[in-house]
């Protein structure tokens, strides 16, 4: 049972990154139809931005708290993932805007390859210990574990999600995103600038992306350029999972993905004699995208137009 539950508070932290950086892919897909697969590489660079900022400031104010230079770094990320996204999407999808879906996303498959060889002739090849900036003492619930990095994951993650859906659904950008979902021709003609609305989704998700790079970091302790492929494939399927276009289901889709790859890895792992352990667990998530895809392509919560902003 202590098995269980301890692999069910992993499952929670590693599902919020994943629901995180789903957000980012549902939000884009609702908008203009298109998979940005770069989405991950995005993940990436706010982890390598945060790494080299907690760097520049632990040599600079040596004194100063971790939670702080933390919050800094993690700010600096968004701000330079922002900046990176509004850039991808004015350069290499908004020209191919009214090309056939192939183009655009060929284009994305491209544009995540460049990153991640940008970001290896930047930061280069090796791997990067992650500095522990919070108290390691871990928490006990129940027999199991959790460190306050993980609590902070948690808490950021549920604060973030409350924002965007408080943003999506209240406010004038908000509604302009969903009239640019509907319709974007139409939401033209009532004075709606679709290309605005769709730059600030793009920096939206970007900004979201960056937390979860931050926050994946901090957890794992170690950064490198191709950190970001692998959680945003796994949010993708999050994504589909949960159905894609929807932001409810990119949430519940990534929580159950990763319960399911948490548990999957670690108490059947243990049940089978570590046959199938840690280090099976990516076929978790995919098994569950090749079954939801065959039995219900359009995801648990299927997808509603208008909450595809």
């Amino acid at each position: 049972m202590e098995i269980l539950l301890q692999q069910i508070i992993n499952g929670l932290v590693l599902g919020s990154m994943y629901a995180l950086v789903a957000l980012g892919y549902t939000m884009v897909y609702g908008i203009i139809n298109l998979i940005n697969f770069a989405h991950g590489e995005v993940l990436m660079v706010g982890a390598l931005t945060s790494w080299t900022v907690i760097g520049v400031m632990k040599d600079a104010t040596p004194g100063a708290p971790g939670w702080l230079i933390l919050l800094l770094a993690t700010l600096i990320a968004c701000v330079v993932c922002a900046a990176l996204n509004f850039a991808i999407e004015k350069i290499a999808y908004r020209p191919l805007r009214g090309s056939p879906k192939l183009a655009p996303l060929i284009t994305a498959i491209g544009m995540s390859i460049l990153l991640q060889t940008l970001a290896m002739i930047i930061w280069k090849p090796n791997y990067k210990p992650y500095p522990s900036l919070l108290p390691v003492k871990p928490f006990d619930i129940g027999g199991a574990v959790i460190s306050s990095t993980q609590i902070l994951i948690l808490a950021v993650t549920a604060i973030a999600l409350a924002v965007l859906m408080w943003l999506v659904n209240t406010t004038k950008l908000g509604r302009a995103m969903r009239a640019t979902a509907e319709n974007p021709r139409v939401a033209a003609l009532m004075g709606v600038k679709p290309d605005l609305v769709i730059s600030a989704t793009f920096v939206i998700g970007a900004i979201l992306a960056a937390i979860a790079g931050v926050m994946y970091a901090a957890n794992y302790g170690t950064v490198q350029h191709t950190m970001g492929f692998l959680p945003g494939l796994k949010a993708f399927t999050a994504a589909v999972f949960g159905g894609i276009g929807n932001l409810g289901g990119a949430v519940v889709g990534g929580i159950l993905l990763g319960l399911i790859e948490s548990i999957g890895a670690g108490y059947i792992g243990t049940l089978t004699g570590g046959v199938l352990g840690s280090n099976y667990s990516d076929i978790f998530a995919f098994i569950v995208l090749i079954v939801v895809l065959t039995l219900r392509p359009s995801g648990l919560l299927g997808e509603r137009v208008a909450d595809r902003a």
